[in-house]
């Protein structure tokens, strides 16, 4: 549909009343390059559609950069930035749209609240360098970070609005004669050097950003924005009010030099450790928006709460502000708007004393069943666990090969201590055996008899091989396309050999019902993806298809197979549910691309999790997207299923979270579990665990915790 045109005079006879099919919604805010407004996806996803004023529409040199905006967004979508949904910059009016993002930008936070705590710059640090590295491995230059392109959100910060950002390769000049920038923030080349501007522009920015984030202004401070340039280019920056611990660091980021700043990779690593603050990362409750707010704001009354606590370190200035109500002009105008996207005021961590009632009133209502284990492990990765088909809970950890929990009490059973590598995996369970793989670089397959832990067989694990469960069988790959199988209980060799039409086969899921492991590779042209069925015990395929796509298989049900489809890009834009006995193939489109989603299948829907914490729920019967949830969730994990139609997931900090599935509402969510209150970096995030009535978690503190997953209202 084109966009339409409002009647009558003013600002309002230029604003269109669609971006494509997207019918606009309340204005969020405006620029000099366009509008922003509300909208809502067909399933009701709430938008941030950039709408280019009518003025620079018939401008081909900002349409180029506009396009050239659009692509960089698209580009590095993910957890460090707002995913872009759709756009379309060749339209009459070109428009952009993106999800809605929650949170004030960091210019309106430092404005309303004053400087950040150190707590909370060290978390700030550590998630823009995170971005950093995001946005720089994409091959994009941002070229504009500053405040007001940084928004606050539960899951840490995003950066936003590529406007002027370039592939970091390109040729393309669309300033010619123009300064480009935000001059506070702006490196010295930007200024000197313009055509050579690299990955090393966005440090100096970030170091600009983090002086106005610990002291209100920038390291380069006057009214003239030549008198700043003047600066940028021959002074030494200003640090006063910067944290001791993180001065030098940002100097480092601030030197003249490209070639002297930090790369993101050496900024985190220089933090020793990288890691956040527990005071500044865990987000409080969200509380509903009153009706007539909800109205003002063109929001519906299911939104976020505009109140927000401050990060200022004066927890009595914090309480005092957290019992009052912001008026509700005032909300309204603290919108806050990117010309990428906008947001409300986020609900802002709680000050200590706070958080500790809270946890206590919460202990004194304790879920029955209800327990927490601390095991033996070092580093900052969370144990990660399994559950048997006994009932137990069977968890691995760094320096423990296998342990067994009770599930009714936690109590542990018994434990195995092992030299484990950095990453943890959950323990391969099969045939009443339990295997780990351990050494520094888990090169080797041990297991044990599940009742009581008694070593059993062990194996050599290839480099870059595998150990997948398959029934009774465990199949092992390696790293020049054979496979081996082996009997779980026994270790005793069943079959090896090369899988035909395969050279570097993956295993996919195990579906039980046939004895059957799905598994997948690629064409050498990427167009296309290899999928063949085989019996596990025997090695016999029973089915081998080419399928169009870049597929990876995501679950099985019913003896259909779903994956999950990818573009040239390597984001994922259908899920696919093929019939591996007809060889029939049904594609369903998503609403938006999905950066890296992890899948579980329920019956003929598929359910994606992003590392972002986006869920979208897909009828592969129906041909429709069912619902989609953003759960303000980072660094997630795998999400499962569980019963009364519950789907559970974990995070990073330790919090495992609930989803009604048949409303795509969240139900609940844990208290984080830090260890000594930071939150370190890991490899990945283990997925929680359904046994019987209650769901077990895991977390960066060394615990394994159980709840009641029947009421996740009361976690």
């Amino acid at each position: 549909m084109p966009p339409l045109r409002s009647t009558g005079v003013g600002r309002e006879a230029e604003d269109p009343e669609y971006a494509g099919e997207y019918r606009l919604g309340a204005c969020l805010g405006s620029g000099g390059m366009g509008v922003v407004h509300l909208a809502h996806s067909a399933s009701g996803l709430r938008l941030a559609v950039k709408v280019v004023h009518e003025g620079y529409a018939s401008d081909p040199e900002f349409r180029a950069r506009f396009r050239q905006e659009v692509a960089a967004a698209r580009r590095v979508s993910g957890a460090f930035t707002a995913p872009v949904v759709d756009a379309d910059p060749d339209a009459e009016r070109p428009w952009m749209a993106t999800l809605y993002v929650p949170g004030p930008t960091l210019a309106e936070q430092v404005k309303r609240s004053g400087p950040l705590s150190p707590a909370e710059l060290r978390r700030l640090t550590a998630g823009l360098a995170e971005a950093l590295r995001d946005i720089h491995r994409a091959g994009v230059v941002h070229r504009d970070l500053k405040p007001g392109n940084v928004l606050l959100t539960d899951s840490g910060p995003k950066v936003i609005d590529f406007g002027i950002s370039r592939p970091s390769d390109s040729d393309v000049r669309t300033e010619t004669g123009k300064l480009i920038g935000s001059p506070p923030f702006m490196a010295p080349e930007q200024f000197q050097r313009p055509r050579e501007v690299g990955p090393a522009a966005d440090v100096f920015a970030l170091g600009s950003v983090l002086v106005h984030a610990a002291t209100g202004t920038g390291p380069f401070d006057s009214d003239s924005p030549y008198l700043v340039a003047y600066q940028v280019v021959h002074d030494e920056p200003d640090l006063s009010g910067v944290p001791a611990e993180l001065a030098p660091l940002v100097a480092r980021c601030l030197a003249k030099e490209p070639g002297d700043r930090p790369t993101p990779d050496e900024i985190m690593a220089a933090l020793q450790p990288p890691s956040y603050e527990a005071a500044a990362f865990v987000p409080a409750q969200r509380r509903p928006l009153s009706p007539s707010g909800a109205a003002t704001l063109g929001l519906r009354p299911a939104g976020p709460d505009p109140a927000a606590t401050v990060g200022a370190p004066d927890q009595a200035r914090t309480r005092a502000v957290r019992r009052r109500r912001r008026p509700l002009g005032l909300v309204a105008a603290a919108v806050v708007v990117a010309l990428a996207v906008g947001g409300v005021l986020a609900a802002w961590p709680e000050a200590g004393d706070e958080r500790q009632d809270r946890r206590q009133r919460a202990s004194a209502t304790k879920p029955i069943g209800a327990w927490r284990t601390p095991l033996r492990t070092a580093g900052d990765s969370a144990p990660a666990c399994s559950a048997g088909a006994d009932g137990a809970v069977y968890c691995a950890a760094r320096g423990t090969g296998a342990a067994q929990l009770d599930p009714s009490t936690g109590a542990v059973v018994w434990s195995r201590q092992e030299r484990t590598g950095i990453a943890v995996a959950a323990p391969v369970l099969a045939a009443g055996t339990v295997g780990a793989s351990v050494g520094e670089d888990g090169g080797r397959f041990v297991t044990y008899d599940a009742a009581g832990g008694r070593p059993g067989w062990s194996t050599a694990v290839p480099a870059n091989g595998a150990v997948h469960p398959a029934g009774d069988t465990l199949l092992l790959g390696s790293g020049s396309g054979t496979v081996t199988a082996v009997d779980a209980r026994t270790g005793e060799r069943l079959w090896r050999r090369a899988l035909p039409g395969h050279r570097a086969p993956l295993f996919g899921p195990y579906d039980g019902s046939g004895g059957v492991v799905h598994v997948f590779e690629e064409t050498p042209d990427g167009t296309r993806t290899l999928v063949s069925s085989v019996r596990a015990r025997t090695g016999e395929t029973v089915h081998r298809r080419v399928l169009n796509g870049r597929l990876v298989p995501a679950g099985v049900s019913g003896g259909a197979l779903f994956l999950t489809a990818r573009g040239l890009d390597g984001l994922t834009e259908a899920v696919v549910r093929h019939d591996p006995a007809t060889g029939a193939a049904e594609h369903v489109p998503l609403p938006f691309r999905l950066e890296e989603p992890q899948a579980v299948v329920a019956g003929d829907v598929v359910h994606l999790l992003t590392r972002a914490g986006i869920l979208v729920a897909v009828d592969t019967v129906g041909g429709r997207t069912l619902w989609q949830l953003e759960t303000a969730a980072g660094r997630v994990s795998a999400p499962v299923l569980g019963d009364g139609g519950r789907l559970y997931f974990s995070t990073a900090d330790g919090r495992l979270l609930a989803v009604d599935t048949a409303r795509g509402v969240l139900l609940g969510q844990t208290e984080p579990r830090l260890r000594g209150g930071r939150l370190g970096h890991a490899a990945s995030v283990p997925a929680p665990v359904v046994v019987g009535p209650r769901v077990v978690g895991t977390a960066p503190d060394g615990s394994v915790f159980a709840v009641d997953g029947a009421d996740p209202a009361a976690w």
